[in-house]
């Protein structure tokens, strides 16, 4: 049972990140373990993140749906969570997977507020709309996992919206996101030289100062100059977005059946065999040149470029070991109906059933065990 439970935390893992480009919602990690009734087990489980993951991956209909998690630093010593949960929860703060802070539900507001995410909580946050006017104003923003018939459900506080809403950066949160920060501690998770991951997944500083200040050192950070500029690319496959993935301009990314590369986009797990033989594992290369997005074949078949979105089979274009500037509404075609492009053109994920990252969770696991 622990290494079921082990690799149900593996895969929640692959959910969470801090990266403003890549997250889809930001939850409490301290509230959402206590969720009794998702499961009618012990006071305390981790198991119940996963729950509310998935719930957010069948409401939105797409796979590999980040999240962005805040901890309460207290429930690195809860007596309630084992001692293997524990453990896990500072492995993904030492990581930069998630933030821990003496006080997150402040940061959750002030997140959600700087990137435009909507917040999966059944905290009404009551007096907190004068500061955060969409909380009671926006449908979808605020949303509550709530038990339902086949597992946990979103349900909107405010409206009847039926899935969480986004929305532009604030103001502030723009300015914050075009540079890059520095925290003194240079083994900060999040600003320290020592960064996990790329430095355009910087999440956003903390302004409860006034100042833009680390939220887990409480010391100001210095401007390290502009961010890398970064594109949210999506898979598209038979109509159904897989996953989403960030380009930045200081790393770029490979898409293929499965590449070598570290930090490849996989396919092989959602095509058909004939798709499999056709797709090179390393198909093609994203980067982005100044502003501009390319994409270069890397493949043995070549790559297609539906220019304008066109599905007129005139229109298309096959690169040959060749690179060529996307369009903001051009998308790639490795094979037919597998297909890449800027995912704020393809609103609907479509996944009817998307995986779980439960799918290993050992039932007993989930169940008080009477004594």
């Amino acid at each position: 049972m622990r290494f079921e439970v082990s690799k149900v935390f593996d895969a929640i893992e692959q959910r969470l990140s801090t990266d403003p480009a890549a997250a889809r919602a930001v939850i409490d990690l301290a509230e959402v373990v206590r969720y009794v009734d998702l499961d009618g087990g012990r006071p305390a489980s981790m198991l119940r993140l996963g729950m509310v993951i998935d719930a957010l991956g069948r409401t939105v209909a797409e796979e590999n749906v980040p999240v962005y998690l805040v901890v309460h630093k207290g429930l690195l010593s809860d007596a309630d969570l084992t001692s293997n949960e524990r453990m896990v929860a500072r492995r993904w703060a030492d990581d930069g997977l998630a933030e821990v802070l003496p006080n997150p539900a402040d940061r959750v507001l002030e997140v959600a507020d700087l990137l435009g995410l909507p917040v999966l909580s059944r905290n009404r946050f009551d007096g907190l709309a004068g500061r955060y006017p969409w909380l009671t104003a926006q449908s979808g923003r605020l949303m509550a996992p709530l038990p339902g018939a086949g597992g946990p459900v979103l349900v909107a506080r405010v409206g009847n919206a039926p899935a969480p809403a986004v929305a532009d950066p604030s103001p502030v949160g723009a300015k914050l996101l075009a540079r890059l920060w520095r925290c003194p501690d240079p083994e900060c998770s999040s600003f320290g030289s020592m960064r996990i991951g790329r430095p355009g997944g910087q999440p956003p500083p903390t302004l409860r100062t006034g100042s833009p200040t680390c939220p887990r050192h409480d010391q100001r950070l210095a401007d390290g100059g502009p961010r890398p500029t970064a594109e949210v690319l999506a898979v598209r496959i038979d109509g159904a977005v897989r996953q989403r993935f960030v380009v930045a301009g200081d790393q770029p990314v490979f898409v293929g059946r499965a590449p070598e590369q570290g930090g490849g986009i996989t396919l092989g797990q959602w095509l058909t065999e004939e798709a499999r033989r056709w797709i090179s594992r390393s198909h093609v290369r994203f980067e982005l040149r100044g502003t501009e997005l390319v994409a270069q074949d890397v493949s043995t078949n070549g790559t297609g470029i539906r220019p304008g979105g066109s599905l007129n089979d005139d229109d298309r274009i096959t690169l040959k070991r060749q690179a060529r500037p996307l369009a903001p509404t051009d998308f790639v075609e490795l094979y037919p109906g597998v297909q890449i492009g800027r995912a704020r053109n393809w609103t609907s994920g479509g996944v009817v059933n998307p995986a779980s990252v439960m799918a290993e969770a050992p039932t007993m696991a989930m169940r008080t065990l009477d004594r």
